[in-house]
């Protein structure tokens, strides 16, 4: 049985780091074409470094919640017993990582990672960018970017996640607004597949019509009593 949980900024949102489309979130207060695509790299790359390596800092200095820890014990769990956790973020952080959870699957890349435009090669990297930045690979200096994927670049690991949600026996949805497609879309694929939905969430979510059941709250208090509702489900079956 694999279990498809779907993550998006709303699960980091009490580690301190900042939604996008929210009130008050990233695309309100910063425009998103003028940091957020590789046109603006191309033409700003000083501002786009200086608003990624902000954000590398929040990472570093946020810890994992509640949330992140109670799917890590699932995804322990669910392995325990013969069982998968397919976790997908939207997410660029790394606090899934770090709370525990050892395969994630980052559809929109990671913030704390490193790509050189130049020659391709990508890294683990903490450390600000800048155009003095040089490639640890091709020496080139000037192209390093943030590895993540910008609006008009395609998301990643698309092959894996299709995968997935064709084996899958319950998708969850935790902390997504429903906006951004593919991974809006997925819902209504597990919906038409017949696989039961979950939406966890602070507040529905563009697609919240599309899920089966919901619960809304906090994440720190309903993704761990949402865990652990499956961990007794899954106690009581056979292997």
């Amino acid at each position: 049985m694999t279990i498809f949980v779907l993550t998006g900024a709303g699960i980091s949102a009490e580690s301190g780091l900042g939604t996008f489309r929210d009130p008050g979130g990233l695309w309100r207060r910063f425009d998103p074409m003028r940091l957020a695509t590789p046109e603006a790299f191309a033409r700003e790359p000083e501002e786009v470094h200086a608003f990624y390596n902000l954000r590398r800092q929040g990472v570093r200095e946020a810890a994992p919640n509640a949330a992140h820890a109670a799917l890590a014990r699932l995804e322990a769990s669910l392995a325990a017993r013969g069982r998968r956790l397919f976790l997908c973020t939207q997410n660029v952080d790394d606090l899934h990582e770090r709370a525990g959870s050892r395969t994630v699957t980052h559809m929109h890349g990671e913030l704390m990672r490193a790509r050189c435009t130049a020659c391709g090669a990508a890294r683990d990297w903490a450390e600000p960018l800048s155009l003095d930045t040089a490639c640890p690979a091709c020496g080139r200096r000037g192209g390093m970017r943030p590895d993540v994927v910008w609006f008009g670049e395609m998301p990643l690991h698309l092959e894996a996640i299709d995968a997935a949600l064709d084996e899958a026996a319950l998708f969850v949805a935790i902390g997504t607004s429903g906006a951004v497609y593919p991974a809006a879309g997925f819902v209504a694929r597990a919906r038409a597949a017949g696989i039961p939905t979950h939406e966890i969430n602070l507040a529905p979510s563009d697609t919240a019509g599309l899920f089966d059941t919901a619960t809304y709250g906090p994440a720190t208090r309903a993704v761990p009593d949402f865990v652990e509702s499956i961990l007794r489900e899954v106690s009581g079956s056979r292997p």
